[in-house]
């Protein structure tokens, strides 16, 4: 396995409760968990003995946390909603990034809601300003998903984004399989956006904007190994998280009746951990 990679999930993929998320990064032999929510509950709404208990237990597991995934900007928030609310979240997660150990924050950038495309752009670019400011203040990195909202599809918008915060608290979230479902190639973008990118996620399938169908990775058309490949080639360092979307999307309330996920989870590692190896150790720059 590549020493520069850290290999993470986002744990409710794997089951809604805390004990059984660390189980299953513990069985792959991951050092870091991705938290999103725990039983149903976005992180930032724990309240504070049910968030003491998700850091008990992950202290006491011995993992690290890689990434806390908010509900900033997202496909929930247009850019109609309250901007109080993205700034409150920031507010209560940035202390609760401090007890977990974690400096990365997952964003998006606003789905629209009615203003012109000038009007929207000027809206997220002032918000994601201030977000950054904050986040900066704090000693966190926003790290900003193609996933919904103004930047969520276009490479010139993400960097576009990037100047307007002028400010290294403010990195791109690569997810290789989230074109399937927003309609667009996910890996094209890639090339233009790779020295940026400060986290990823990976996930995989097949079908379009109507209907998608997920699968272990490598086995649908997002190009995992490719997109992989070209970040390792470009010096990418950073952790590597899946987000399986088989059997449990707890954001959208959706997960198959059969029960436990843990083992799928396991074996989606497993499968990415194969395809790390088959990329190869890290590249001597000196050789």
């Amino acid at each position: 396995m590549r020493a520069d990679i850290r290999l993470s999930g986002i744990g409710d993929e794997a089951a809604p409760g805390i004990d059984r998320q660390i189980e299953a990064v513990r069985r792959l032999g991951w050092d870091s968990v991705e938290l999103r929510s725990v039983d149903g509950v976005p992180l930032a709404e724990l309240d504070g003995p049910a968030f003491d208990r998700v850091a008990g237990s992950i202290a006491e597991a011995g993992l690290g946390v890689s990434c806390v995934d908010s509900r900033i900007g997202n496909w929930a928030r247009t850019i109609a909603s309250p901007f109080t609310d993205d700034l409150d979240e920031l507010a209560r997660l940035a202390d609760r990034c401090d007890h977990l150990g974690t400096r990365y924050v997952r964003i998006m950038s606003y789905p629209n809601a009615g203003l012109s495309d000038a009007g929207w752009e000027r809206e997220v670019l002032m918000r994601i300003r201030r977000l950054t400011v904050r986040a900066e203040d704090a000693g966190l990195v926003l790290v900003h998903e193609n996933c919904a909202g103004w930047a969520a599809t276009d490479p010139a918008r993400m960097l576009r984004l990037l100047e307007a915060a002028d400010s290294p608290a403010l990195r791109l979230l690569f997810d290789v399989g989230n074109g399937i479902a927003y309609g667009y190639e996910a890996y094209d973008h890639l090339a233009h956006i790779a020295p940026y990118v400060a986290h990823v996620h990976v996930k995989d399938g097949t079908g379009d904007t109507s209907a998608q169908f997920y699968s272990l990775p490598g086995d649908g058309d997002c190009r995992v190994a490719d997109s992989l490949r070209l970040l390792f080639d470009q010096g990418y360092s950073g952790t590597v998280s899946i987000e399986p979307h088989i059997n449990i999307r707890p954001h959208e309330g959706w997960s198959d009746p059969s029960g436990d996920y843990v083992d799928e989870f396991v074996a989606y590692g497993q499968r990415l951990e194969k395809l790390v190896r088959e990329l190869g150790p890290a590249t001597d720059s000196a050789a």
